[in-house]
């Protein structure tokens, strides 16, 4: 879920968490933070979020590689003892898994950890056809997690057999979607999956596009938006409601598109670009609000402190 304007303006082409809906708060909106201290220490730059069903916040550090946790009830989070990601300098995606498990990547390697923090897997990925990989994002099916790369126009997966988080591998190349296009270009960003894990929907900067992807047997069509050119860094899939974030190419903020049952193709209902964000990159959905990163990672290290805004979902009542 990475995306730095500066690091893209020469492109030339303009679940669980989805098995999980978000769980009413536990307290009325009225009386949640509508900011978030990620840190204040100097560097942090935060990348990616995730919110539990709970209420816990986990937040990602590209600057430092650092995870952080907090309630939404509570304004500050505080860092997030996960040993074995110290030698990790950026930490990008993070999610959680049925059994509460944190996941999250970062250069080349995935790691999963349990509530306390200790390391229970660590995977590393293959290099790709440019090279080493950038991990991005990723996201829990019932069966695997699919894993984006930055680097490489590259989709990695590892199966889940119970408890078991298998081998990271090369699963999908992408570039046959769209052969004429650069393949150092593809820069992959989020990446989210229906109920069924039958269908990923995959973001890419460098084709300003989302890709709908068939797990069965791996097929892949872009996501028809009409004329929208829809580039995202970070995405959250509710039902038939895609959540996305873009930082590029568009006003920076929240865009929310209605898709239809199969997520082939859908229509842009709101963007959210007037609430003051700092370079947002990604976004998480809880009961009614949405709570979008401020990474600063267009001016690096950026300003401390470092922050979290939260927003209303303006689709509440229309996220199935």
């Amino acid at each position: 879920m990475r995306r730095i304007p500066v690091r893209t303006a020469c492109l030339a082409a303009t679940l669980l968490l989805s098995a999980l809906a978000g769980a009413p708060a536990p307290a009325a909106a009225r009386d949640l933070p509508d900011r978030y201290v990620v840190s204040r220490e100097e560097g942090v730059l935060p990348e990616g979020i995730t919110v539990t069903p709970d209420g816990t916040l986990y937040v990602s550090s590209d600057g430092l590689g650092t995870l952080y946790r907090g309630r939404i009830g509570n304004p500050e989070l505080k860092p997030f003892r996960a040993r074995g990601v110290e030698d990790r300098p950026s930490t990008l995606g993070v999610h959680t898994d049925r059994r509460g498990r944190v996941l999250s990547v970062g250069g080349a390697t995935l790691t999963v950890h349990d509530r306390h923090g200790r390391l229970l897997t660590r995977r590393t990925a293959q290099d790709g056809p440019l090279g080493a990989p950038h991990l991005n994002d990723l996201v829990v099916t019932r069966d695997a997690v699919y894993v984006t790369d930055w680097a490489n126009p590259v989709i990695h997966r590892a199966e889940l057999r119970g408890g078991t988080v298998g081998p990271l591998e090369p699963w999908l190349d992408i570039r046959a979607a769209f052969p004429q296009f650069p393949p150092q270009y593809w820069l992959l960003n989020g990446i989210v999956a229906d109920p069924s894990g039958s269908t990923l929907l995959v973001a890419s900067n460098g084709t300003e596009a989302v890709w709908r992807i068939g797990t069965e047997h791996r097929e892949v069509s872009r996501l028809d938006l009409g004329d929208q050119s829809f580039g995202p860094d970070g995405m959250v899939l509710r039902g038939r409601n895609l959540y996305a974030v873009l930082n590029h190419g568009a006003p920076h903020g929240v865009y929310i598109a209605r898709l239809d049952p199969e997520l082939r193709s859908g229509t842009v209902t709101h963007r959210l670009t007037d609430e003051g964000f700092d370079l947002p990159t990604t976004l998480a959905k809880h009961g009614c609000r949405l709570y979008v990163v401020n990474s600063q990672l267009d001016e690096p290290p950026g300003r401390p402190p470092y922050t979290v805004s939260a927003i209303p979902d303006p689709t509440c009542d229309d996220s199935r």
